[in-house]
């Protein structure tokens, strides 16, 4: 728990903005200058981790800030936390979009329409943005959106297929918040990433594009793209008329795509990268080595989650030395069978406590799997905990895993042992970090 602490202190809002905006993150060095050459700024923070995002932007901004919206989820914006904001505060819907993400969505495109000539709007991204930032484009319905998310969030796709869709059912995603802004705007996007992956690498932007379905980045996805992953999920029969209606005449032309990176609106945003998961899983190792233990790095946690928590078992059990800690971080998928409670980090805790009772019966061993974001899937968990004698003591419990696994009710399981990983929503979201400690 202590090291898991640490992956989260690392990415806590306040600490990444404040090293951004004062330009001593990788990257940000330019941007005291960005800011101070602006007449004024108009912030606008979304997403699970908007509420610390605004407060240390207007700390560092003064009087400069000429207005402020922070959106988060409904239940993040009744403490004192966000009272203390001289923004104006949102609560909006998450994981699933409903009227207060629509009203939230039209809040931030007014925002931007209304920075003049000379000023600069900044944009604090995090994820979960996504949900709360919900405009349907042309005939689709906000109930329409909700049915096809609800459909691919069950069967099992990353969150790049999913936001690939969208971003094409959307008036704000895809660069369209960018379009929002007269072309003499400056825009300036300070970013928490909660997708897996390097963006300087990703020769597609394909990083930057998916992190809260990309606002102010150019998308280089398509309509025909976004047809692909609903048939990919098999999932086109079942999307509603509206929606597969909507596609095709995206797709045949009828409407404008999402902004390209030969759009002029391109040359006016600097999106930045100011917190990661890569960030969370360095400060996991650098805790686990001060606490005397050999670090081990996992590959990125990617996939299936009972395959992740099956390999991570396999792949702890073959560790021989003494007092090792393995630290891994990334975002699993969970295709739902089943119509129990939990979320891919209780699923990847489970699958990998079935795996440890037959490859590492007796070890000493214990693992962690939990959401940097506090919460895993719809419950008050952030996730749970593994060991070679979880099964057993479900057996003495009238618990059976095999059908948890099927019946994704990992949170039942967990709960049934105590084992539960319970802290609370952190205010940020970096995706998940696993914690295995060997031999310990």
């Amino acid at each position: 728990m202590r090291i898991y602490a640490a992956a989260v202190t690392a990415v806590e809002p306040r600490r990444v903005m404040s090293r951004a905006l004062n330009g001593v993150a990788d990257a940000t060095a330019k941007v005291p200058t960005t800011i101070e050459r602006a007449s004024g700024v108009r912030l606008l923070a979304a997403g699970k981790a908007a509420i610390g995002m605004a407060a240390a932007a207007e700390h560092r901004l003064g009087d400069r800030l000429i207005e402020g919206l922070a959106i988060a989820p409904a239940s993040l914006v009744s403490g004192a936390d966000a009272a203390a904001l001289r923004s104006r505060v949102i609560g909006a819907a998450h994981p699933l979009p409903d009227e207060t993400s629509v009203a939230a969505a039209r809040a931030a495109l007014e925002l931007a329409a209304r920075a003049q000539p000379g000023e600069l709007v900044m944009v604090a991204l995090s994820g979960g943005a996504s949900a709360l930032l919900a405009m349907p484009a042309g005939r689709v319905t906000l109930a329409d959106k909700i049915a096809i998310t609800t459909a691919l969030m069950r069967a099992g796709v990353t969150i790049r297929e999913l936001n690939i869709v969208r971003k094409h059912l959307s008036a704000i995603k895809g660069g369209r918040l960018l379009a929002a802004t007269a072309a003499d705007v400056k825009v300036l996007s300070l970013i928490l990433s909660d997708v897996p992956g390097d963006p300087l690498s990703d020769a597609s932007g394909g990083v930057l594009a998916t992190i809260g379905s990309g606002p102010t980045v150019a998308d280089p996805s398509t309509y025909s793209d976004a047809i692909g992953v609903l048939k990919r999920r098999r999932a086109w029969g079942r999307a509603p008329e509206t929606v597969r209606d909507h596609l095709e005449r995206g797709a045949a032309g009828e409407f404008g795509e999402t902004l390209k990176v030969a759009d002029p609106a391109i040359a006016r945003v600097t999106n930045l990268i100011v917190g990661d998961n890569r960030l969370a899983v360095e400060a996991a190792a650098i805790a686990a080595s001060a606490l005397g233990y050999t670090v081990v790095r996992g590959a990125e946690l990617g996939g299936e989650a009972n395959e992740v928590g099956s390999a991570i078992a396999r792949q702890a059990s073959e560790i021989g030395a003494e007092r090792v800690c393995l630290v891994a971080g990334g975002e699993p998928v969970v295709t739902v069978t089943g119509n129990g409670r939990g979320g891919r980090a209780q699923q990847c805790a489970l699958a990998m406590a079935i795996e440890l009772a037959s490859v590492a019966g007796g070890r000493r061993m214990v693992a962690l799997f939990a959401g940097t974001d506090g919460i895993d899937g719809p419950t008050d968990a952030a996730g749970a905990i593994a060991t070679p004698e979880t099964v057993a003591r479900a057996a003495e419990a009238g618990l059976d895993p095999g059908v948890a696994l099927v019946r994704n009710d990992a949170y039942e399981f967990f709960k049934g042992l105590g084992d539960l990983v319970i802290v609370g929503p952190t205010g940020t979201n970096v995706a998940d970090i696993l914690v295995a400690l060997v031999n310990y």
